[in-house]
């Protein structure tokens, strides 16, 4: 397993940059190494519920740590945007959501937990008529029709990825800023720009009465005319 020098480590692992040299490394998976966190680290520096890393990995490969209805059993596993992490034998469960210093865990109820959004990041057309969306967190589904576009967000049942509901990136969205300047603000879409040759798409959000405009990658709706989920 690779580690990662701690003077590199964001600082939502809130991890000491003096404490040692090295810290674990996310291993390769659904999201980027420096927006996400190790399990072991969120055991350790973030939760408190291990003292020592062997302590925490320990707790993992017992199978006491859940991530989005699956038990993962690997120390460095990556826990990103949106993901549900429980432990049932301390009957507590988060969700990681956006915040200013990058991302944290909100603790919320076992029943909050069932369910989750996902941002669709692609979609690939497949034989016979079916269509894969392919979500932000490496996860897909298969549709046999729908409207889904590119950027919409799916509320979905844990861990069947069953589809509870569909939220449009539209005019009147609510949605979330994920990253950079206000990460973990909530604003309604007031407008969508397409994006031209070499800009991304946009929207167009009121933020403190004033319009901001944000990079579609980095917004993600989170409900209709109110959040779906908790988010703080």
């Amino acid at each position: 397993m690779s580690h990662l020098k701690r003077l590199l480590t964001p600082t939502f692992w809130k991890a000491s940059k003096k404490e040692k040299k090295w810290i674990v490394s996310p291993s390769p998976g659904p999201h980027p190494k420096l927006q996400s966190i190790p399990l072991a680290v969120i055991l350790k520096h973030i939760i408190n519920i291990a003292a020592t890393t062997t302590e925490a990995k320990k707790i993992i490969r017992q199978g006491d740590v859940v991530v989005d209805g699956k038990r993962r059993k690997d120390y460095a596993y990556p826990v990103g945007l949106f993901d549900i992490l429980s432990i049932p034998k301390l009957k507590k469960t988060y969700r990681v959501v956006p915040s200013k210093a990058g991302l944290e865990l909100l603790e919320i109820s076992e029943n909050e937990g069932k369910t989750k959004i996902c941002k669709i990041k692609s979609k690939t057309i497949l034989k016979k008529g079916k269509v894969q969306l392919n979500l932000h967190d490496g996860k897909n589904i298969l549709v046999g029709n729908g409207n889904y576009k590119t950027g919409d967000s799916l509320l979905v049942e844990l861990p069947s990825l069953k589809i509870v509901e569909h939220l449009p990136m539209e005019k009147g969205s609510i949605g979330m800023i994920s990253r950079g300047t206000g990460a973990g603000v909530l604003s309604t879409i007031k407008d969508m720009k397409s994006g031209a040759i070499r800009e991304v798409p946009r929207v167009v959000c009121e933020i403190n009465k004033e319009d901001r405009i944000i990079g579609k990658n980095n917004f993600i709706v989170v409900g209709k005319e109110k959040p779906v989920i908790k988010l703080s």
